[in-house]
């Protein structure tokens, strides 16, 4: 079966228990706002009870309508319900405010309840955040208007986006299936998918803009009257991660982009291009792979490699796979990319690829199974101890990535070597180059959004320079990617701006992470598992120093880009 399975959440949107646990949330509500009228720990208690099932039932609600509506956009009963679960949650906003106001007035240094200790971070990230809070009507409104706004632009675009079709040779394509082209062995296939998929955005391009300025306008608004110094300030607390940290990683990657410009040189030459490599050959295959990964044979190689790190890692992959809890191919009306959504509430996952049949797919599935695991280990801590910050959030997943192929070079000849080497540089290239690119268009988006809507020729030339910045001469600048903007999905979520730069701080530190585990073998694993359980209550400097990883020293990072350089000489000397 290769759809997912979302039975264990609910059989449909007229299942009894669905429509139960909608009612059952604003009882639940209403019982922690009585909490509010008593200031002692048993209160604090009861409302800590409270909220791990309200929690719960919000989780279970949302992924099944996210769930849904992700493979088919346009589903009428999901878009409805989504709409009154956004309303609901809306509503409870004005005592959501009031009750984090009572929390900021406990001394949660002198508590002697277990429950409440077991939860002292999360409640004082609640007081800490109480500066950056409005009262409780201002609160409300901003919640209510979201759902007209952010929220309604961020739907229409998936949708807008899902229903764009390609017209390649006068056959028309699902937008995911073209972007599967770009992996294609034909140079020829890669170069016409590329330039119809460039083409196909002209009749949505306007309709998408409006979208993204709407969100990023409306988010400039609400920070600046949350009272943060701008975007990235509130970002960075929300990811639990100092500005020094993001400074050290960032200032890391720029100075280091010549190495994966030289990667990208040495593919171009081989591939026959002469000044830098086209955008259509980002993907390109440099070898012949006659190996056709197919779903089935891409699952046999993850889980076989997963073994060879734990027995723990290996199993939950194969639960995985085995129940049903993956969405694999591209289908109209399902959406671009891959995504893990971990469901605390009944201790599963699942997961949404779009699976082309190439090893680049094999590593997705190991990415987003990575993610999945980070879920699993965190099963023995209450759901309102397993939300983690984005940046950690890539950790699981690029580590994941890192056992899959190292693994693989093991035991592979000359030519499957380069394939695999092919695979991790061209990833690690996205994840450094690409997502440093992405870094400074959502800066300089920002700052041109202060005076503004753009319109979509600005927004197209600032893509094109963040291009230019990060990948100078690596790429012909002749052909570029102008509309990069309007199917990734983390530009338009008002919750998670800059979800770009966690990617290439899970990279890095999985790369850090996975040199431990060679110094200290098959033991790691209890180390690496038990570094994952501290990942939704503790920063994410105390987190990695629990494990002797300083965030704020410039030679770690160092250290884990070249982990790199290796490869990019072994993949010289095999093109060579």
């Amino acid at each position: 079966m290769n759809k997912w399975n979302l039975d264990n959440l609910y059989l449909s949107f007229n299942d009894e228990n669905f429509l139960a646990d909608f009612k059952k949330l604003e009882k639940i509500h209403q019982q922690i706002n009585e909490y509010r009228n008593y200031h002692d720990e048993k209160s604090l208690e009861n409302y800590l009870i409270d909220s791990i099932e309200l929690n719960q039932l919000i989780e279970k609600l949302s992924c099944f309508i996210s769930l849904t509506l992700s493979v088919d956009t346009t589903n009428e009963s999901a878009l409805k319900y989504s709409d009154q679960l956004d309303n609901l949650i809306a509503s409870f906003v004005e005592d959501d405010v009031a009750t984090q106001e009572w929390i900021a007035s406990f001394d949660l240094n002198n508590i002697s309840s277990d429950l409440i200790k077991e939860h002292q971070y999360i409640l004082t990230e609640i007081q800490n955040k109480q500066k950056h809070t409005l009262d409780k009507n201002s609160e409300s409104i901003i919640a209510h208007m979201q759902n007209t706004g952010s929220n309604a632009f961020e739907k229409l675009k998936d949708q807008v986006v899902s229903s764009i079709k390609v017209t390649i040779d006068n056959k028309t394509y699902p937008l995911t299936e073209v972007l599967n082209m770009a992996y294609d062995k034909d140079k020829e296939v890669r170069k016409k998918a590329y330039l119809a998929e460039i083409e196909s955005y002209h009749e949505k391009e306007q309709t998408i803009a409006a979208c993204l300025n709407g969100i990023k306008g409306e988010v400039l608004y609400t920070t600046k009257l949350h009272g943060y110094q701008d975007e990235l300030q509130r970002t960075l607390i929300n990811s639990r991660m100092s500005k020094k940290t993001l400074d050290v990683l960032l200032e890391t990657m720029k100075e280091n982009l010549d190495i994966f410009k030289d990667y990208l040189k040495t593919k171009a030459k081989h591939l026959g291009h002469e000044n830098g490599l086209p955008w259509y050959d980002l993907y390109a295959p440099v070898i012949e792979d006659k190996s056709n990964y197919s779903y089935e044979k891409g699952c046999e190689f993850v889980v076989k490699q997963f073994y060879t790190f734990s027995k723990h890692l290996g199993d939950f992959a194969l639960k995985a796979i085995q129940n049903n809890w993956i969405d694999v191919y591209p289908a109209n009306g399902k959406v671009g990319g891959a995504f893990c959504c971990n469901l605390h509430s009944i201790k599963e996952s699942r997961f949404l690829l779009n699976y082309g049949n190439s090893f680049s797919d094999v590593i997705t599935m190991a990415h987003e199974l990575g993610h999945g695991f980070h879920g699993e280990c965190l099963n023995d801590e209450t759901i309102l101890n397993s939300e983690y910050p984005m940046p950690i959030a890539e950790t699981a997943s690029t580590f994941c990535e890192t056992i899959v192929t190292k693994a693989a070079l093991k035991d592979a000849d000359d030519k499957t070597k380069l394939a695999l080497l092919e695979d991790e540089l061209s990833g690690a290239t996205q994840v450094i180059v690409d997502i440093y690119s992405r870094y400074l268009f959502e800066s300089n988006f920002f700052e041109s959004r202060k005076s503004g809507a753009l319109s979509v020729e600005e927004i197209k030339q600032l893509m094109l320079q963040a291009q230019k910045d990060a990948y100078g001469d690596g790429l012909d600048n002749n052909y570029l990617h102008p509309y990069m903007w309007t199917w990734k999905p983390h530009y338009y979520d008002a919750s998670y701006s800059y979800y770009n730069f966690p990617y290439a701080f899970g990279l890095l530190l999985a790369k850090g992470l996975y040199a431990l585990y060679l110094k200290q073998g098959p033991k790691f694993s209890e180390t690496y598992e038990k570094l994952l359980s501290l990942t939704g209550k503790m920063d994410l400097e105390d987190i990695c120093m629990s494990v002797g990883i300083d965030l704020t020293d410039k030679t770690f990072w160092q250290s884990s880009i070249d982990t790199f350089k290796e490869d990019i000489k072994l993949y010289k000397q095999l093109l060579g």
